[in-house]
């Protein structure tokens, strides 16, 4: 029997708590559910008022994986939903608002992915980001060198930039920006990209194509289109091991030299937000906004 559990004064019925969804770990559904409780207080506030993607993955990642942006069939009419514009027509997607929301979106067993707007300004950038995709041999530590250039150049335009794994094999860089348009941050944001080649030729490349990956680091500027979406902060990742994309401090990037020092499992989040608090909460202060510079 499916077991029903109050949360804030919303009744949820939380299943198949002891499957396992990371093989590699032999970490548990409930596992899952846990951690995101535990979380949910530095969650929360990135996910709030940004539309969700969700990436699915109910049966782990050896299972079918499959992004779900419309409201799912089944989803509770406490949960806060919103029309969002698309070019193929608007769609209805959720807005994942407070713990008891979260906590149904966990039991779907899914990754949170949220686009750089929010949703009372569609296309209209607050956040500027960059995804640092390293191609095989190179790694995180790689990424980090990348990763501290580009916080320079951005802070040469005055634009704050903080740092968070991505619970697979890269780095995101992210920053808080005043209101400008996507098409603006991306134009900025691939101008960057394009500098970081110029001047890292052998470690960096801003092309797609993956044939020139091999050995380099993919300074991927596209996910500030208004139609992309980026792993929130701290969600888990569908990997085999349970995998977060963890806010990290500049003096680990600074100082990593491994990969493994740049991995963070869902049991170590807790312990550094009792350390660190939300590395990231600076993205949630306007007033430390930076402003996109004229191209």
């Amino acid at each position: 029997m499916t077991p029903i559990t109050e949360v804030e004064g919303r009744r949820l019925a939380l299943s198949n708590l002891e499957k396992v969804l990371y093989p590699a770990a032999g970490f548990a559904k409930g596992e899952v559910l846990h951690y995101y409780a535990t979380i949910a207080d530095v969650l929360l506030p990135h996910l709030r008022d940004r539309p969700v993607s969700f990436l699915r993955y109910p049966d782990g990642p050896d299972g079918q994986v499959f992004f779900t942006k419309n409201v799912p069939p089944g989803t509770p009419e406490w949960v806060t939903t919103a029309e969002v514009p698309r070019a193929e027509g608007p769609a209805r997607m959720v807005l994942v608002q407070d713990l008891p929301s979260l906590m149904w979106a966990a039991n779907l067993v899914t990754e949170f992915h949220t686009p750089q707007w929010l949703i009372d300004a569609p296309g209209e950038a607050d956040r500027l980001v960059f995804d640092l995709d390293p191609g095989s041999p190179a790694t995180v530590v790689e990424c980090c060198e990348v990763a501290l250039w580009l916080r320079e150049r951005l802070a040469a335009d005055g634009i704050e930039a903080y740092a968070k794994t991505s619970g697979s094999k890269g780095l995101h860089l992210a920053a808080a920006i005043r209101p400008a348009s996507s098409e603006q941050a991306t134009e900025y944001a691939k101008e960057l990209a394009v500098e970081a080649e110029k001047a890292m030729p052998r470690l960096v490349i801003h092309r797609m194509t993956k044939s020139l990956r091999p050995g380099k680091v993919f300074v991927d500027w596209s996910q500030n289109a208004a139609r992309k979406t980026t792993a929130t902060p701290y969600t888990l990742r569908a990997r085999r091991a349970p995998t977060v994309s963890a806010p990290v401090t500049w003096e680990e990037v600074q100082d990593c030299r491994s990969p493994r020092s740049l991995t963070f499992l869902a049991p170590d989040l807790a312990p550094r937000v009792q350390d660190y608090g939300d590395l990231l909460a600076p993205l949630l202060d306007t007033d430390r906004a930076g402003a996109l510079p004229d191209i």
